[in-house]
């Protein structure tokens, strides 16, 4: 019985032995951490950008925030319309946009990463001023909520953006008609 009772214990004793794990120079740990971590600056980084993003275009800084994004960026808006393509196009349409809404402005941004793409919620306003794409400026002014949707590449540029909140609600707001054909 003692023999029996000793051999369970040392075949119990070299399996534990060998389900121990190796704490030697292996570096399965510790890569585990290194890309976890690097995971989380990445993270980190595209949150950041994509918040100063937001600060940029909503202080009226669009050349500035425009350094963020690739150059064969895509912008599907809300979705309601075509895609625009390539950075120099929707920088071109924003710049228009703000020029018809000269005070437009965005605040109280607060950011959501998950993991290459970036939400950023925020408020925005403006008066309609200008003229724009053949609406008549009419004076008034919107005041809407949004989530902007941020899509990184492995460099940190900006490869997609989407928003929720659709255009029409802005031109309901400030009583915009579109052009008479």
């Amino acid at each position: 019985m003692n023999k029996l009772l000793f051999s369970a214990f040392v075949i119990s004793f070299m399996i534990a032995c060998e389900q121990t794990p190796d704490n030697g120079s292996s570096g399965s740990d510790s890569t585990a951490v290194a890309s976890t971590s690097s995971l989380e600056e990445k993270e980190d980084r595209n949150k950041q950008t994509a918040l100063a993003i937001s600060r940029e275009v909503g202080g009226g800084n669009l050349d500035s925030a425009f350094r963020h994004a690739a150059a064969d960026i895509i912008d599907y808006g809300d979705g309601s319309g075509p895609a625009i393509k390539n950075k120099d196009s929707i920088l071109a349409g924003i710049k228009g946009f703000v020029g018809a809404f000269p005070d437009y402005k965005g605040d109280n941004f607060e950011a959501v990463s998950d993991g290459d793409r970036v939400f950023v919620y925020g408020d925005w306003s403006g008066t309609f001023k200008n003229d724009f794409m053949g609406m008549k400026a009419t004076g008034k002014s919107f005041k809407v909520k949004d989530v902007d949707m941020f899509k990184f590449n492995d460099k940190g540029e900006i490869i997609e953006h989407r928003a929720i909140m659709p255009w029409s609600v802005i031109m309901n707001q400030v009583g915009a008609q579109p052009p008479k054909k």
